[in-house]
């Protein structure tokens, strides 16, 4: 029995902060202690990490990434990914379908698993992508191997675009029956492409990135959302709309979050408006887009005022190849993994909410929606998933410190004040102050147990 103790560190958890210890003998916490900054004498531990002046967090869950495996390893790939999640504090990903081949089969999706176990440095789990075809599948899956069903309805990579009507009826009342809930990619496909005829018209055939937000635009977030949310309350069919992009689309819902309909705001939306386009360029190229200013103020106060239920990253690595050019040449998609949890931290900073919310929307929240089996807090018998950080000296992003395969950041430049000491993966220490463990493996995630 290997046993470590992590000494003296500030203990955020379910609303409660607290200085004390905290234990861990192999893979489970089997102990918090409050107010104690020394260990017993008669106690032996294998490892004693010093937390004094950290904060002591669950491992974020992020429910939301794309790290490209398989097909599209030239610009990520599961252990890159899963390194530079290590390294921001993740402990569990669930992974979006859009791969090639897509995981709209339960072939495509074994072969993920085989992946995860072969080659993820944390925890790790796959979404089942829903197609205008393959919903008598869903019946064949296993709901405790899987956080959900992802449904694009909007234009995506490997062409799982579902905007049949009677599809989409399909997909909602099936994953209903089977009580499975549904995480949409919500734009309007029609209006996009009507938008992008129109400023090809204007401005050439790769429009300048600055018109990308009047491209992707309100409208099609917002057309799209009430659709999904029409057909949840017709089927009583769990929603959970990832990445809001807008001030609207957060009002659409007269009380969200409740077993229906859940929202999930991303990195990109909370943290760049349509102004850095005029910086950052394609860099910040993403879908649904960056949107502005008023949308992203509107994003950050809906972090504590009820509205967002969960914080993802939507992490999407291209190479700095394909990251170039306007809103029709360049890819879409940014990463983000490796910041998330030290950007949250910036917006505590600056007012937006207390570290108590961080750990809810990052960590408990992402447990509790998806029904994750003993993860997401510091509870004994819980599983070791911790992330140790520590306010510090301003340091910047920079290039040499990009863990993601692609080798780029749209922070780069951009000075923090946190920094992510220690990372904790099913009780084994796999990342320690800039020390990697590259043999490290994590576990496949269960749930509804």
């Amino acid at each position: 029995m290997k046993r470590i103790l992590i000494q003296g560190g500030t203990i955020i958890n379910e609303g409660y902060s607290f200085v004390g210890n905290l234990v861990i003998e192999d893979d489970k916490i089997v102990s918090l202690q409050q107010d104690k900054s020394v260990k017993k004498p008669d106690e032996v531990y294998d490892e004693v990490i010093d937390a004094t002046g950290c904060f002591v967090l669950p491992g974020v869950i992020d429910d939301h990434v794309h790290f490209r495996e398989p097909g599209l390893t030239d610009k990520a790939d599961i252990e890159s990914e899963t390194r530079a999640a290590a390294y921001g504090g993740v402990t569990s990903f669930m992974e979006m379908p859009n791969t090639n081949p897509p995981t709209t089969s339960i072939e495509a999706l074994e072969y993920k698993w085989q992946r995860g176990a072969l080659s993820s440095h944390i925890n790790y789990s796959f979404f089942f992508g829903a197609s205008n075809k393959n919903y008598p599948v869903f019946s064949q899956l296993n709901r405790h191997l899987i956080p959900g069903i992802k449904l694009f309805m909007g234009a995506s990579t490997g062409n799982m675009l579902v905007d049949k009507e009677d599809q989409l009826n399909n997909i909602f009342r099936t994953a209903h029956d089977l009580d499975l809930p549904i995480m949409t990619h919500c734009e309007d496909s029609k209006i996009i492409s009507e938008n992008m005829e129109l400023y090809k018209k204007k401005y050439g055939e790769d429009p300048a990135i600055e018109y990308h937000y009047q491209i992707r635009s309100r409208e099609a977030c917002v057309a799209s959302s009430l659709l999904a949310i029409s057909l949840a309350r017709r089927y009583h069919t769990h929603l959970h709309i990832a990445h809001i992009s807008t001030a609207d689309e957060l009002n659409l819902v007269p009380q969200p979050n409740n077993e229906l309909i859940t929202l999930e705001a991303c990195m990109a939306h909370l943290w760049f408006d349509n102004n850095d386009y005029t910086s950052k360029k394609a860099l910040i190229k993403c879908n649904p887009s960056v949107k502005t200013y008023n949308d992203k103020l509107a994003l950050r106060q809906a972090l504590t005022n009820g509205k967002v239920y969960v914080v993802g990253t939507d992490h999407a690595p291209h190479l700095l190849s394909q990251k170039q050019g306007g809103c029709y040449k360049a890819a879409s998609g940014m990463p983000m993994i490796q910041f998330s949890l030290i950007m949250m931290l910036t917006l505590m900073d600056k007012g937006y909410l207390p570290i108590t919310k961080v750990v809810e929307l990052m960590s408990h929240n992402p447990a509790k929606l998806f029904h994750v089996a003993k993860r997401g807090f510091l509870r004994e018998g819980y599983k070791a998933d911790i992330a140790i950080v520590r306010r510090t000296t301003p340091w910047q992003v920079t290039k040499d410190i990009i863990q993601s395969k692609c080798g780029w950041s749209p922070l780069e430049g951009t000075t923090f004040n946190w920094q992510v000491e220690h990372t904790i993966c099913n009780g084994h220490h796999i990342y320690n102050k800039g020390i990697f463990d590259d043999e490290s493996r994590g576990e496949q995630l269960f749930f509804r147990e």
